[in-house]
């Protein structure tokens, strides 16, 4: 067989890059290892057995189609990788069969029905996210207490508590944060120390530094095992901003976009009127860390060129405010991640470079006037 023939040969676009595959996945899934550790030091078992399963499962669904296919993927760690995220998206102590199941429909379904790496049209993690959710919306919506609130009776997230507390609330609270309050979130000793010593900085400057943006930061509440941690999670992004592994263009569309419709209209919901919403609960809250820098970023199921990734993440970010402000849900990052998914091919399509030679067609109005002269 000649050298000619052993090259496999794909449809444009092709990405050149100076990293392998390989060294991409290993190296994001290394940059999300400090949140991985801090999901198992606050859920405990639960949080690893999470981890473990969805991993596992992720990896023998990826060696089990290479060995149907005769393919060689298992070792470039997109597997690994797809485990890890669909992990980070789910509550601990969820049934063992639903991590199972999501990494079943994100490798078999949505990544290796058409074609593999690369050819997948949305992120499959999310895509395993989202379907056992609507699957299994009970289990995916009940949620375990961090080790550091051992004396809370509510395992509830800050954004399920805000969502529920809303739906029979009349007062004005002027905020979440205050509502929280009011509602009797628990916050952990550590908070304490860190809004006390935040709010001596900053109240000579007439601001107020209420209890839980400690806890929120660092990661001490509820959620899913991976998410919690904003701090530990933008510490990851310090490396692939450093690698050039992802560009800033849909992070900082995404958390703009998104921060600038809470700061507006995110208010209302409180009666406390336009410009009022507290943009800073709402990024630190919630999965929208870990899906502006690690899910909407990837490679595959983004947009190639600078423009189309700004509009991409201008889009997120304001379906990520409708969903989370207006739908049923608390949380509302991967459907709008996949929703933007849908419309890479259309984005590439007129956001990318024209073909060489190719010239648009003339109307019939210049065409006439053109035999006219």
């Amino acid at each position: 067989m000649t050298d000619l023939e052993q090259k496999r040969i794909t449809t444009s676009p092709q990405i050149h890059r100076t990293a392998s595959t390989a060294s991409v996945m290993w190296s994001v899934s290394a940059c999300l290892l400090p949140a991985a550790i801090w999901g198992i030091y606050a859920f405990g078992t639960s949080g690893l057995a999470v981890l473990l399963v969805s991993i596992g499962s992720a990896v023998v669904f990826e060696l089990g189609i290479n060995v149907a296919l005769k393919r060689h993927t298992i070792m470039d760690g997109s597997a690994f990788l797809t485990g890890l995220l669909i992990g980070f998206n789910l509550p601990p102590g969820i049934p063992v069969y639903i991590p199972v199941i999501a990494a079943l429909f994100a490798i078999g379904v949505v990544k290796w029905t058409f074609g593999g790496l690369g050819a997948n049209w949305m992120n499959p993690a999310l895509s395993g996210r989202v379907f056992v959710f609507f699957s299994w919306t009970g289990h995916m919506t009940s949620w375990k207490t961090p080790s550091m609130l051992v004396d809370s009776v509510s395992a509830a997230t800050p954004l399920s508590t805000i969502k529920s507390g809303l739906f029979n609330y009349s007062g004005n609270a002027g905020g979440p944060m205050e509502l929280l309050g009011e509602l009797g979130f628990p916050h952990s000793a550590s908070d304490g120390k860190i809004t006390d010593f935040l709010g001596r900085i900053i109240e000579p400057l007439g601001g107020t530094v209420h209890p839980g943006y400690g806890d929120y930061f660092l990661g001490n509440m509820s959620g899913s095992v991976g998410e919690v941690s904003a701090l530990l999670l933008l510490l990851g992004t310090v490396y692939l901003f450093t690698k050039k592994i992802i560009s800033w263009h849909i992070p900082v569309s995404y958390l703009a976009t998104f921060g600038i419709l809470v700061w507006v209209f995110g208010g209302l919901q409180f009666n406390g009127g336009f410009f009022a919403g507290n943009t800073v609960f709402h990024l630190i809250t919630g999965g929208l860390i870990l899906g502006a820098f690690y899910m909407a970023t990837d490679m595959v199921t983004s947009p190639l060129t600078a423009k189309g990734m700004l509009i991409f993440g201008i889009g997120a970010g304001f379906f990520t405010y409708l969903i989370r402000f207006f739908g049923s849900f608390p949380e509302g990052v991967s459907l709008a991640i996949i929703l933007m998914n849908v419309f890479v091919p259309l984005i590439n399509r007129y956001t990318g470079p024209k073909r060489f030679g190719v010239q648009t067609k003339p109307s019939k109005g210049s065409a006439g006037e053109e035999n006219s002269s």
